[in-house]
């Protein structure tokens, strides 16, 4: 998915800067307005398992702090080792789809 996101994003960036003289902008933008909501339904997807994530991570350790059992924390550490990735990748979706709002409004200036 970074992959896709981030070759989509400059390839309407490159669209953006050296247009074709026969750009059919509101096709372009129904396009954009497509992709944006692909990004965002796999924004939120990740939102929910983020935070699902985070909150059996924070349960875990709570968990074990209040048992004072040590050997609760097990559980936690493959969910810190799941937990990172995953805010990394939702930080890149954000931002991306925020930048891709800009785009749509510089493509909706040009109609």
């Amino acid at each position: 998915m970074k992959k896709r996101i981030l070759n989509y994003r400059s390839q309407i960036d490159r669209l953006l800067e050296n247009p074709d003289a026969g750009t059919d902008w509101e096709k372009v933008r129904n396009e954009h307005l497509t992709q944006i909501a692909f990004f965002q339904h796999e924004r939120l997807i990740h939102l929910i398992v983020t935070a699902l994530t985070a909150v059996l991570l924070l349960m875990c350790v709570g968990i074990a702090l209040i048992a004072g059992e040590p050997s609760l924390f097990l559980p936690a550490v493959p969910l810190f080792l799941l937990l990172v990735p995953y805010l990394f990748h939702y930080y890149l979706l954000e931002n991306e789809v925020q930048k891709m709002y800009g785009q749509y409004d510089r493509m909706t200036a040009k109609i």
